[in-house]
């Protein structure tokens, strides 16, 4: 089977942690920010890689299954791990009333996380609303490694843009488009990766959160034979690859394979994903 650099068979390096919340606040209207203590184990996690969350019960707000979420910043020497996300249904509007000093299960870290080749020296990442809490980490990962990032950031409007400044902290070029502006639609940002490649800075694509970047991003690597890797979102029940509640179908070759996103991804080659 065939997967990104990524990719290997791998053992479960997981632990359930009984975290307390730091704090817990409003980006804007839609997306909250909690941030929670965690143990070096939990601190480990890689870019791309996510947690399994048990959002509280009570109330009308009774979610049954974890929650899947990607960690948007992991701190050793603060000892904490955040996450960003948008409240939409009932298990995120119990996430939402967590305060600081309440407890928060995690299971993970899980899944397999975005690989950098070491030729590369120029990334672009392309993400959209809480897609962008995926990109974050690898942005960080990149600039670590010596590699230059290109970021656009896409919303539908400038009040709920975010991330920019995560980005622009480890000295990435930021591009904010959004659908208000009118500059979001797949034309207009297909000009400027064009330009980008045009330039030479583009080694490799990185995306997550939105179905029209992903069938953008895969024409234009494959026009340019440029690599990449994408970040899926997806309904899971265990989180560990045995329910079989998250698979979907993959391109491999002149077929299609079937594979569980928590385990096999959720970072998956560009070219293998099937658009949704």
């Amino acid at each position: 089977m065939k997967s990104h650099p990524g990719a290997a068979p791998h053992a479960i390096t997981a632990a359930e942690f009984d975290c307390e919340v730091v704090r817990n606040d409003a980006v804007n209207a839609e997306y909250m920010h909690i941030v929670a203590t965690a143990e070096p184990l939990a601190t480990s996690v890689r870019a791309g890689q996510f947690f399994h969350m048990l959002c509280p019960k009570g109330g009308a707000n009774a979610p049954f299954f974890r929650r899947p979420m990607s960690v948007y910043r992991a701190d050793p020497e603060e000892g904490t791990v955040a996450f960003l996300y948008k409240v939409t249904g009932n298990g995120t509007r119990a996430l939402a009333t967590l305060a600081a000093g309440d407890r928060l299960d995690l299971f993970g870290p899980l899944g397999v996380g975005f690989a950098l080749e070491p030729g590369w020296r120029r990334i672009v990442v392309v993400g959209r609303g809480v897609g962008l809490a995926t990109l974050a980490p690898l942005a960080e990962l990149a600039a670590a490694s010596g590699v230059g990032v290109t970021a656009v950031l896409s919303a539908r409007s400038p009040a709920v843009m975010m991330s920019a400044d995560r980005f622009e902290a480890i000295g990435a070029e930021v591009i904010e488009v959004t659908d208000a502006e009118g500059t979001s639609g797949p034309a207009r940002l297909e000009r400027t990766l064009r330009g980008l490649i045009g330039e030479g800075r583009v080694d490799a694509f990185f995306t997550c959160g939105s179905n029209r970047l992903l069938l953008l991003l895969q024409r234009l690597g494959r026009e340019f034979s440029i690599p990449g890797q994408v970040a899926l979102e997806q309904q899971m029940a265990c989180g560990l690859g045995m329910c079989f509640c998250c698979v979907r179908e993959f391109r491999v070759g002149d077929g299609v394979a079937h594979r569980r996103v928590c385990w096999d991804g959720p970072v998956f080659d560009l070219q293998e994903a099937i658009s949704w």
